[in-house]
């Protein structure tokens, strides 16, 4: 099986495979009452499968970005499931707001209880969950796979953040994480640098040279856009494909979350 998923996961780097997965719009019970909106990319057979808790970035879920790793994931044999922080809070995107009500410590949450509904499900491997986010989705990995806090009965084992934020833990001088995380970054990123996430203790950190934020989307020319927050303080921020970064972080990320 290893060496079958090996093959399979050079082979997805390479080519865009076709959807495999049935994909749900679901809805799981969230901390503090909160009902999170959700969707599901659900691989073929019955399970039990490894499953992945998917967390969107500033722009909020179901970007083309999201369906490409969904599917996938799931065609690669993975559950995976993409909660939506931002409209199960009546939120739209916040890429272009400096006063958020919504926080990665928070959204921290939202993945604990995903991976504690995946933790009840028959076709769902317990011990095979992994964390995967974007941006503001990767700050809210390291968030959730720092020291502390933590689901309930149930743990990550690997996590994965693209190109996320990581001055103000870097800041603070005392981050450590409880599980493996790995941080796949841009080295061009003129949005959320990529410096603070290599000197972040406890993490494995991959740059990509010439890669700016949002490498790893499907198809997005290269092109510059306004943003709330910027590295240098101007507004404007480059993002686009790095279509050999982003081949290699599927082979990263495949190999990875394989070894569960």
């Amino acid at each position: 099986m290893p060496f079958l998923r090996t093959v399979l996961t050079a082979f997805c780097a390479i080519a865009a495979i076709p959807s495999l997965s049935a994909q749900e719009a679901i809805t799981l019970p969230g901390r503090d009452g909160l009902t999170i909106k959700a969707k599901l990319y659900r691989p073929a057979g019955s399970g039990p499968w490894p499953a992945i808790v998917a967390l969107h970035g500033c722009g909020g879920p179901w970007q083309p970005r999201d369906d490409d790793w969904g599917n996938r994931l799931a065609g690669a044999g993975f559950l995976v499931v993409f909660p939506d922080s931002f409209g199960s809070r009546g939120l739209g995107s916040l890429c272009m707001t400096r006063a958020r009500n919504i926080r990665p410590r928070d959204r921290a949450e939202d993945a604990f209880a995903t991976a504690e509904w995946l933790a009840t499900r028959a076709e769902v491997r317990r011990n095979g969950i992994g964390l995967l986010g974007w941006s503001h989705g990767g700050s809210t990995v390291l968030s959730a796979a720092r020291t502390g806090r933590k689901p309930k009965g149930v743990e990550f084992r690997q996590a994965i953040a693209f190109y996320p934020g990581c001055r103000a833990y870097a800041e603070e001088g005392n981050y450590r994480a409880r599980l493996p995380v790995t941080i796949l970054h841009g080295l061009a990123d003129n949005w959320t640098p990529a410096e603070p996430c290599r000197a972040l203790p406890g993490t494995r950190f991959r740059g990509f040279e010439n890669a700016h934020h949002n490498f790893d989307h499907p198809n997005l020319p290269l092109r510059q856009r306004k943003a709330a927050y910027t590295a240098d303080g101007s507004g404007v921020v480059t993002v686009g494909t790095h279509p050999e970064a982003r081949a290699a972080a599927i082979l990263q990320v495949m190999a990875i979350f394989g070894g569960m």
